[in-house]
């Protein structure tokens, strides 16, 4: 028989731009970059020239970095036994934690705060969930959760 699922999410960042939309912006600033370095080389002021590739690498580096970031994952599951923590990092790997869920407090005091932590605190511990989202997002994970904690803590255990 299975267990029933009080709360279950996947928590992921916002998409960065795809592949073709990606190219097409580093490609428009090397282009723009290759022009502006073209003319302050005939005018005389040559050692500025690689600066302008490196504004373009940059940007390729950041982007890039952005759309690895974009991989991670959180996966809640609540049950009345446990509530699991699933962290899918970058390259895939998988980290898992499993918490007793009758003590276990959702902090979200100010969510209007920028850089608000959701964090899940029981018997000592923090577990921070959601960093990567915004505050409006963490704002209503934290009042599914808590709705769901409630609903868990009062089921019958044949529910």
């Amino acid at each position: 028989m299975a267990e029933r699922i009080f709360f279950n999410a996947v928590l992921e960042p916002n998409r960065p731009l795809g592949p073709g939309a990606l190219g097409l912006v580093v490609g428009f600033v090397g282009a723009v970059s290759f022009t502006a370095g073209i003319l302050f080389a005939l005018h005389g002021a040559w050692p500025v020239t690689p600066f302008f590739g490196a504004d373009v690498a940059l940007l390729a580096w950041a982007m890039r970095a952005s759309r690895r970031a974009s991989r991670r994952r959180e996966r809640l599951v609540l049950t009345r036994e446990t509530l699991t923590i699933d962290r899918i990092g970058v390259r895939g790997e998988t980290q898992r934690e499993e918490i007793n869920p009758y003590w276990l407090r959702v902090e979200h005091d100010d969510p209007d705060l920028l850089g608000a932590d959701l964090a899940l605190v029981s018997a000592g511990r923090r577990w921070i969930v959601g960093s990567f989202l915004g505050a409006q997002e963490r704002a209503h994970v934290a009042d599914a959760l808590r709705h769901a904690l409630r609903q868990a803590r009062t089921a019958l255990p044949s529910d």
